[in-house]
């Protein structure tokens, strides 16, 4: 095979696998709407609202460790360092009230619909 047509060959196939790739689970998961990012001892923003089945982020920008509690225990992340992550999916309907474990008036809600 000539380099050039080899070439133009390669190309296109990485062209053709570009295509057809689609998200992973974890790529929806870095949706900016489907995450809330810890910071200055607070949950941003305050209240997501999402559709069932969806997956939501907290990651903590913060310098001190943080750890996200349901109200209802329904959700719990281990304590969270610095640029650490945590995902729950959301499968039922309703309003879910949460907050740091580790410093209780830190307060957030997600909304699924």
């Amino acid at each position: 095979m000539r380099p050039v047509f080899a070439f133009g060959l390669l190309t296109a196939m990485a062209a053709a696998a570009l295509f057809f790739i689609r998200p992973t689970a974890s790529a929806a998961r870095e949706e900016p709407g489907n995450q809330v990012k810890i910071d200055n001892f607070s949950f941003g923003p305050q209240t997501v609202a999402v559709q069932r089945g969806t997956t939501v982020l907290w990651i903590n920008h913060d310098d001190i460790p943080h750890a996200v509690l349901a109200d209802d225990s329904s959700f719990k992340s281990r304590v969270l360092d610095t640029d650490e992550k945590y995902s729950h999916k959301f499968d039922k309907p309703g309003t879910y009230p949460y907050f740091c474990s580790l410093h209780p008036k830190m307060t957030g809600k997600v909304v699924v619909h």
